[in-house]
């Protein structure tokens, strides 16, 4: 009950300073530090946004008057999770929510905005949710603004029947555009806890990736096994989820055909574990799935390794955040970091103008320049030298309304 008192009553203030601000033209923003998103640090930096829009950047301008004085802290394009499920979630019994556990479908949506919440004040302003058709009106009433959350962009129901046909394959792509899916989701494999193997056959996802290709439709495949990988790629599907045991043969064949990879580092798994109570009994996540889990944490550093270590591979940053883990996403950048390897300002421009690229949003978000939409972040020290400042966050700012401003 706290926790939706907080939501409710951060809903209530945040009124009055949209108001406020879509009454005014234009607003500036000044920072002594930035960095934009594209590899570059930037000192001095104001930004003017008017409405949605960054329509201004300048280095050592002198204004009269800065809406928002950013000071010592970095000024960020808001992050992009690449994979994260808004609807999962534990109930009042401290439970992992499942369809037959008495909480009604009000409650449910009540949660994945909560979920929405925790993860913009935490710095994600978009997020991609592949899998569950009440991730469309999250969306949409996000989009209207009439609850705050990241852009999100979903894949409604995923496709996962391995039984089905290749043409029954293509119909299901069909009818998740017509039902207004932004990308298709695909089980290729099995799930970490199941051992990873393949499950899909090369015609299946030649079926689903190639209609999805038609219809301008992107394709998130799961896939850990590397033959699973392969056939993705062979298929022309748009990016690789997870991929724990990836060598370098796929991971080169992803690089030459432009395949994104996302593969996670260890929040998922370490959350898992340690809310092993609220899962353990569901499913698959039994003594031997947790053990599985267990187990993929150093085979998920070691391809972070190997993937940074390919040129022209394509790293994304997503989470795969289920219940539990919604506001701690930059956890898992943080350990690609400290434990895969990975630069810090590579690991920002894989969260940033990377993941925009990857969504197709390249002309909307993912950077700090002029025309792009106003989605900035702001965190207390320089996470380009310590990548831990991502969690100290500040300042949020999606599509010119500020949601958190703690100077």
């Amino acid at each position: 009950m706290t926790c939706h008192f907080r939501f409710y009553a951060s809903v209530v203030v945040l009124s009055a300073t949209l108001a406020a601000q879509s009454a005014a033209q234009a607003m500036r923003v000044h920072a002594n530090r930035a960095i934009d998103g594209r590899g570059h640090l930037l000192t001095d930096v104001t930004l003017t946004v008017e409405g949605a829009q960054i329509t201004r950047v300048q280095q050592h301008a002198q204004h009269a008057r800065v809406d928002y004085e950013l000071g010592n802290l970095t000024l960020l394009p808001g992050l992009i999770d690449s994979h994260a499920h808004l609807s999962w979630y534990f109930n009042r019994q401290g439970r992992l929510h499942t369809g037959n556990d008495g909480d009604t479908p009000v409650q449910s949506i009540l949660s994945s905005a909560g979920n929405a919440y925790a993860m913009l004040v935490a710095g994600v302003t978009t997020v991609q949710s592949p899998g569950d058709p009440s991730d469309k009106d999250v969306r949409d009433w996000i989009a209207m603004g009439t609850i705050p959350g990241p852009r999100v962009l979903t894949s409604l129901e995923p496709i996962e029947d391995s039984t089905l046909s290749p043409d029954s394959l293509r119909r299901n792509v069909r009818s998740l555009k017509a039902q207004g899916a932004d990308l298709v989701k695909i089980f290729a494999s099995r799930s970490i806890r199941q051992g990873g193997s393949a499950t899909m056959a090369q015609e299946q996802l030649d079926a689903i990736c190639g209609e999805a290709n038609k219809l301008g439709l992107r394709t998130l495949v799961h896939a850990h096994s590397g033959e699973s990988m392969h056939r993705a790629v062979k298929a022309g599907c748009t990016q690789i989820e997870h991929g724990v045991f990836a060598n370098d043969e796929v991971l080169r064949e992803m690089a030459q055909h432009g395949t994104y990879f996302d593969p996670q580092c260890d929040l998922i798994f370490r959350n898992y574990l340690d809310n092993r109570p609220k899962y353990e009994g569901i499913g698959n996540y039994n003594e031997a799935g947790f053990a599985a889990m267990e187990k993929a944490i150093p085979l998920a550093r070691a391809a972070i390794r190997r993937a940074i270590g390919i040129p022209g591979l394509k790293m994304v940053w997503g989470t795969d955040a289920v219940a539990g883990a919604h506001g701690h996403n930059v956890d898992d950048l943080i350990c690609r970091v400290q434990q895969g390897g990975q630069s810090p300002m590579a690991a920002i421009t894989s969260a940033t103008s990377l993941g925009a690229e990857a969504v197709r949003m390249s002309d909307r978000i993912g950077s700090i320049v002029a025309g792009l939409q106003a989605d900035l972040i702001a965190v207390d020290g320089d996470p380009s030298k310590d990548i831990t400042a991502l969690r100290r966050v500040r300042f949020v700012m999606k599509t010119g309304r500020v949601y958190v401003f703690k100077p």
